[in-house]
């Protein structure tokens, strides 16, 4: 080999190794980089991605309910830590924002998040702080009636642990947008607390979330989410505060730990008083628009969303006025699940809990709750069912609930109802194709 040749060969391979290192080089960036899109990292040709690179799901979720009374002029200078439980874990994470029930502007100044250093504590994890930006600056404007998802951060986050995310508001923040039956302790304190660590800073404790109301991350520990839309029973208005024992948390670890079980994360999309066919807002301002018109905003539209559970009708009958027809209840919850269908998601319907003995209650609501379970049995409402009625009743009477399962109002279930809930649920039929041909 003469030397000129011996130099050229050495330049080619040289150009190879500089080429193969260009390509690796860009596809680490476009994977861990800020920018990724609403779809996460990319790879492959024609943004096929490999089923073991994950892909972004939403691990909690709350709906936003309506004002919170009194804070028209609140918030100034201050900052709110939520305390919020993650379904399944992942390698990034997200959070979404909403300014729904504002009267003007809310600009948040700055944000973050951060693992919880103890379950419900506001104390963060030492290491675990993130700042978060939006469209790669640290402060968001959000108009009335919208919503911001902040950019992407690399964090580890656990499957069934606690999240802080932290808002600051420079300026007074308008009607907060809020949960208001967490069943979570929450805090808030003066000044620019989104980078402290010591949860003593936070000097005001609440019982609500405010403004954040989903949180996503990019993992492989799941294949897609559970939306359960549902009123008091799934907001788990009488669960423990801070054990998280609502029945969907229980169904959140069913999916996590059981054998065979459908690789789901699960989003609450309970509002306490909700109704199929009303909007809270005309009777009440913390009972939130009815079924038909949230389905979309606090269930269909949440990230990797394959299911949706439907746990309502009760309050139709229950509330003033009161809607004593059950072919219209079953025709609200039919049409659920036909604009589920549309987007290619498949129903699970739960049949109407007993509510005997409960504050008001009259033997013709019986008779109604009992036709329209009748129906959602026999199969034409949705693809398929789970028999929470079944589940907690009293055998001797069978329009109470079961002593071991009563909270004592007799119409919301204990822990025990809870949890009795979640085992009613057939775990393989969260898993399949909606069935459009059943209605």
């Amino acid at each position: 080999m003469t030397r000129n040749l011996g130099y050229a060969l050495l330049a080619a391979l040289a150009a190879l190794v500089v080429l193969v290192s260009t390509a690796v080089f860009v596809g680490f960036g476009k994977a861990s980089g800020r920018d990724e899109g609403a779809d996460g990292p990319q790879s492959g040709a024609g943004g096929a991605r490999p089923a073991s690179s994950g892909s972004w799901i939403g691990t909690w979720a709350a709906a936003p309910a309506a004002a919170e009374p009194g804070t028209r002029n609140a918030f100034a200078d201050m900052s709110v830590r939520n305390v919020v439980h993650t379904s399944v874990g992942g390698t990034r994470a997200r959070i979404h924002l909403s300014n729904l029930f504002g009267e003007r502007p809310l600009t948040f100044t700055r944000a973050g998040i951060a693992l919880a250093a103890a379950p419900s504590s506001p104390t963060a994890k030492a290491g675990s702080l993130r700042r978060l930006t939006f469209d790669g600056r640290p402060s968001v404007t959000i108009p009335p009636g919208e919503k911001a998802v902040s950019d992407a951060v690399r964090l580890n986050v656990p499957a069934a642990g606690d999240l802080l995310i932290t808002t600051y508001t420079r300026q007074a923040s308008g009607p907060v947008t809020f949960h208001n039956h967490a069943r979570q302790t929450n805090y808030a304190g003066p000044g620019d607390l989104t980078r402290s660590v010591a949860g003593t800073d936070f000097t005001q404790q609440s019982p609500y979330w405010r403004w954040v109301t989903a949180v996503d991350v990019w993992t492989t520990e799941a294949d897609g989410a559970v939306a359960v839309l549902g009123d008091s029973i799934t907001d788990g208005i009488t669960s423990s505060t801070g054990a998280n024992h609502r029945w969907t948390d229980f169904l959140a670890e069913r999916l996590r730990t059981e054998p065979d079980a459908p690789r789901y994360s699960v989003l609450n999309a309970g509002i306490s008083g909700n109704r199929v066919l009303i909007d809270g807002l005309d009777y009440s301002p913390n009972n939130g628009p009815s079924a038909l018109n949230r389905l979309d905003r606090d269930a269909l539209s949440r990230t990797g969303v394959e299911v949706l559970v439907v746990e309502l009708g009760l309050n139709d009958l229950l509330k003033h006025p009161q809607q004593l027809d059950s072919a219209r209840i079953v025709a609200g919850l039919q049409e659920i699940t036909r604009r589920a269908h549309a987007r290619g998601v498949r129903v699970v319907g739960g049949t109407l809990t007993p509510s005997g003995g409960h504050r008001g209650y009259e033997p013709r609501e019986e008779a109604v709750r009992q036709a329209v379970n009748d129906r959602i049995r026999s199969g034409d409402v949705f693809d398929a069912v789970i028999d929470f009625d079944a589940a907690l009743r009293d055998p001797a009477a069978p329009q109470r609930l079961r002593g071991i399962y009563d909270s004592g109002d007799h119409l919301h279930p204990s822990d025990n109802g809870y949890r009795a809930m979640a085992h009613a649920v057939e775990l393989g039929q969260l898993a399949g194709d909606p069935d459009p041909a059943r209605l």
